[in-house]
């Protein structure tokens, strides 16, 4: 049996992602992200900017611009998505029918800002679906839905949102979130060291983060500002996989894309110590084993399957012991 299938019977695999989400509002720095993409491989994902991230005012041509380029050839991964307005907005439901309407076959996914509640995203996902269905998608193939928990009712509902069999990830947006208080969180939790030390902020991101694990759904971690500083950018994802409990995390600057891979990739060191184990694993048939003076079961060896899931994800080069074990077909 695959390996896979000897783990995880009778229980859904964990959902991976690509660590890293690079959001992009503006034609230029669209085209200039699926250039990058191209060179570096779909080690992460691209979201085309509809709402915070893009200008205002001719929201009916952005959209169309959005479809067109998750369309072109340039999407050559299919690792494209697109952030819509948010539900209550004048402009949700044409961007739906523009961008669903046009690209639901191609769009990896849709990005669902500040809902309020779990009414809010059922709402939302109902729109897409109907817009999905009409442009051809398979309802047995429904497109996947990224919720951002930004406002204190969706922090309020985040597990039975994480539940929803259509999401598959749920962002922090801390700019939104620490707004929401209208100065009783200074601005300062907005940024490191605060925003890994506010009670309410720490409070907000544990929060939704179990609720992703509980329900094998990815969280992905708000942004980082800094752009120029990428030890910054390093520190907080670092701080946000080993801390936190994040599997993902937002980019908004090209230069912050390989800092945030690097942190969510497992290292070298990590990725030999999971093969020798699984490997030893599978030559006892996956009962217990003792490696290096402690005992591994089927509890442990899930959690070194999914370290070299996620470093095969991020484009790793593995050794060739490793390589065999991830890439070998899963029986039919």
């Amino acid at each position: 049996m695959h390996p896979s299938e000897v783990l995880f019977q009778g229980q859904r695999q964990p959902l991976l992602l690509p660590a890293c989400d690079h959001y992009a509002g503006s034609e230029k720095l669209m085209r200039k992200s699926m250039a990058l993409q191209q060179e570096l491989g779909p080690i992460f994902d691209i979201t085309f900017d509809c709402e915070d991230g893009a200008s205002a005012g001719d929201e009916r041509a952005h959209a169309e611009l959005v479809a067109s380029l998750v369309n072109s050839d340039d999407n050559r991964f299919n690792r494209i998505g697109a952030r819509l307005h948010d539900v209550g907005s004048p402009h949700f439901e044409q961007d739906v029918e523009i961008i669903v309407g046009a690209a639901a076959h191609k769009l990896a996914y849709v990005v669902l800002p500040k809902p309020d509640s779990l009414e809010d995203v059922l709402r939302a996902q109902e729109t897409v679906n109907r817009a999905a269905a009409k442009a051809g998608r398979a309802a047995a193939k429904p497109l996947p839905l990224h919720v951002l928990i930004e406002t204190h009712g969706a922090l309020h509902d985040v597990y039975a949102i994480a539940a929803l069999p259509q999401v598959e990830s749920l962002s922090f947006g801390i700019m939104d979130f620490v707004s929401a208080h209208y100065g009783a969180v200074p601005a300062a939790a907005m940024r490191t060291p605060g925003q890994f030390t506010h009670p309410l902020v720490v409070r907000a991101k544990l929060e939704m983060v179990a609720a992703c694990h509980a329900h094998d759904k990815v969280p992905s971690h708000n942004v980082t500002t800094e752009i120029k500083d990428s030890a910054v950018v390093a520190n907080d994802a670092q701080r946000a996989a080993a801390e936190f409990g994040f599997t993902r995390m937002w980019s908004i600057h090209p230069d912050q894309i390989k800092p945030i891979v690097k942190a969510f990739t497992p290292r070298l060191a990590e990725v030999n110590e999971a093969t020798s184990i699984l490997l030893a694993a599978m030559a006892k048939d996956w009962g217990p084993i003792a490696h290096a003076g402690r005992l591994h079961d089927r509890a442990s060896y899930r959690y070194y399957w999914t370290v070299l899931q996620r470093a095969k994800l991020a484009g790793l080069a593995l050794p060739d012991a490793a390589a065999a074990l991830v890439n070998q077909p899963e029986s039919i």
